[in-house]
């Protein structure tokens, strides 16, 4: 996320929080600290290394790999 008033360099950003609210945090609604950061931490392990992308049918973390 960069300065103020760029809405260009911040949608990745925004569009990943909105997706971890929407799909995460929304549907379990845990009910203290501890367990909203176990369900932030598996959602975003999962986020990175087992969700599947429809257009390159791979994880996000392979395709960086691929460039590394």
């Amino acid at each position: 996320m960069s300065r103020c008033g760029n809405c260009y360099d911040n949608a990745p950003a925004e569009n990943f929080f909105s997706i971890l609210k929407t799909e995460c945090i929304r549907r379990h609604k845990p009910k203290t600290v501890e367990r909203v950061r176990l369900l932030i931490d598996n959602y975003i392990f999962f986020y990175n290394h087992q969700r599947i992308q429809l257009k390159t049918k791979l994880t996000p973390f392979e395709i960086r790999r691929q460039f590394a």
